[in-house]
């Protein structure tokens, strides 16, 4: 039986950048369960902890603003909870706060999610960047192509910007891309859209965004 609603905000590094969204999952399970905290169970013939990510992270990517709901079958203070789970996390999941979210069975987090932040190092100079960014953000359509469906990325860009440009330091994007109902940003997309490499780059995502009244 639910009787607690904790909201994580926490961070996924480089030693944990190749696990993937259902291991993640697995990881907090374990981690909950080494740290003696009651996670409440789904009901029906195969019971499960009852938690949701805001987002998955494509596999490859670290993070600085991941968010998940756990819900607890015991009452636990905060003065409890945040000692003895931080002490049972694996290298690579740090968190940042944790904060109680009073309405048990309101919406999910996956349905909050508005929008999400990222911080994009690239490996090559790219001298001719601030015009290639400017030249993006002044075309109305940016048609793409997923998984054999069209869509339009241009609406889906609040904003882009170049953070640093100079010989000494590498090309650094920052983004925040839209969460639409059926449509979402990608910064892989976006680097794309712009004709630049994939290769040796790393994309951290740095904040999701919730809708306001919702975090």
């Amino acid at each position: 039986m639910k009787k607690q609603r904790y909201r994580i905000h926490f961070s996924k590094t480089e030693q944990m950048r190749f696990t993937g969204h259902l291991d993640l999952i697995l990881t907090w399970e374990r981690s909950f369960r080494r740290a003696g905290l009651p996670l409440a169970y789904s009901e029906g013939f195969s019971p499960r902890p009852v938690l949701n990510m805001a987002s998955p992270l494509p596999l490859g990517f670290t993070s600085t603003g991941e968010i998940g709901d756990f819900w607890l079958s015991e009452v636990i203070s905060s003065s409890e909870f945040y000692p003895v789970l931080e002490k049972s996390l694996p290298p690579g999941l740090r968190i940042q706060k944790t904060n109680i979210i009073e309405d048990l069975f309101g919406p999910k987090l996956p349905a909050l999610v508005t929008a999400a932040s990222y911080s994009i190092t690239l490996s090559t100079q790219y001298p001719d960047l601030s015009e290639k960014i400017e030249g993006l953000l002044n075309t109305p359509n940016i048609i793409r192509n997923r998984k054999g469906k069209t869509y339009d990325l241009r609406p889906l860009i609040q904003n882009l910007e170049l953070v640093s440009n100079d010989n000494s330091n590498p090309n650094i994007l920052q983004m925040t891309l839209k969460a639409l109902p059926g449509k979402t940003g990608r910064p892989d997309e976006i680097l794309a859209a712009l004709k630049l490499s994939m290769t040796g780059i790393r994309i951290c995502r740095t904040e999701i965004i919730l809708g306001v009244g919702k975090e």
